[in-house]
């Protein structure tokens, strides 16, 4: 599989990476077996990044108990700043960020975290910056190797901006093309890793109804940029689409996709490693109609 340097961390990863998501919220803390399954096929098929987060329910105890013993296959990502699983205190304070970060060590079983991301909080806590700063702490203390920011919008621009950050994690897919106008080259200004979120637009793009509620605003975009027809050439397969839209982008690093399906997982692995791509016309005509329908839509966070 294609690998790429992550940004200036000099890290280096698959083109094809795995969100855990799914794993934590469909799977049980029984699961093991199956999140093992799943996981072990991602990285026997080439795939060196996996990302989950404190408040994926039991994703990161599944990824620790499943995984751990090969921890020197993988780049291990989190993020932190909720109050979750049980734990009494106030979202995105110093405090919640320290535990968190502590406790997603005892989950995923290990001494060290490659990235731990601040998730998705607003452009008010960023300018407080107690978070920015325990974060920075506990990359002094060799917690974390890196930090970065994960969302969208405003807040991942002012996050880019302040120049803290080593990676950024943002929505970027055919239907949520928003990044491309300013976000990402703010981010390779400053050398910042980047890792696409919802790289297939949850399944929407030739869905015949919205898969999930999850990707209700992706479906309805579908059908606004399809009423001018099929796009000329379009691959049969709509993963194949989604996916080679977003991987053909040299901005991004890494994209996520997140499956508890093991055969799902292998598909996406064939899909990747077999170089694909989308045509130079399929994507400008995808950049045409975003930019004549969804120009001020928003990123989904």
């Amino acid at each position: 599989m294609e690998t790429r340097t992550l940004g200036k961390t000099g890290l280096t990863v698959s083109r094809l990476g795995v969100g855990l998501a799914e794993i934590g919220f469909e799977l049980t803390a029984k699961d093991v077996a199956h999140a093992a399954e799943v996981l072990a096929a991602a990285l026997d098929g080439g795939v060196t990044f996996l990302d989950t987060a404190a408040c994926y329910d039991v994703s990161e105890e599944l990824l620790g108990k499943a995984v751990s013993h090969r921890r020197d296959e993988f780049v291990l990502a989190t993020k932190c700043g909720h109050v979750t699983g049980g734990y009494r205190g106030e979202p995105w304070t110093r405090e919640t960020v320290r535990d968190s970060i502590d406790r997603s060590l005892k989950r995923l079983k290990t001494d060290r975290l490659d990235i731990v991301q601040l998730h998705s909080c607003d452009v008010d806590v960023l300018e407080r910056g107690e978070v920015i700063e325990e974060l920075e702490k506990a990359r002094e203390a060799g917690k974390t190797r890196f930090i970065g920011y994960s969302g969208d919008n405003e807040a991942a621009l002012f996050a880019v901006r302040t120049g803290r950050f080593d990676t950024l994690q943002t929505s970027f897919n055919l239907l949520d093309q928003r990044p491309r106008y300013e976000l990402f080259g703010e981010a390779r200004e400053r050398e910042m890793g980047i890792i696409a979120k919802r790289p297939i637009a949850n399944g929407a793009w030739g869905a015949s109804k919205s898969p999930s509620e999850y990707a209700r605003e992706y479906f309805e975009r579908y059908r606004k940029m399809s009423e001018e027809g099929p796009l000329p050439g379009e691959p049969a397969d709509r993963i194949a689409l989604a996916l080679g839209f977003t991987l053909a982008h040299e901005e991004i690093d890494v994209a996520i996709v997140g499956t508890k399906n093991r055969a799902h997982m292998l598909s996406n692995i064939a899909l990747a490693s077999g170089g694909i791509r989308v045509s130079d016309s399929i994507r400008e005509e995808l950049y045409r109609r975003f930019d004549r329908y969804g120009a001020e839509w928003l990123q989904q966070t």
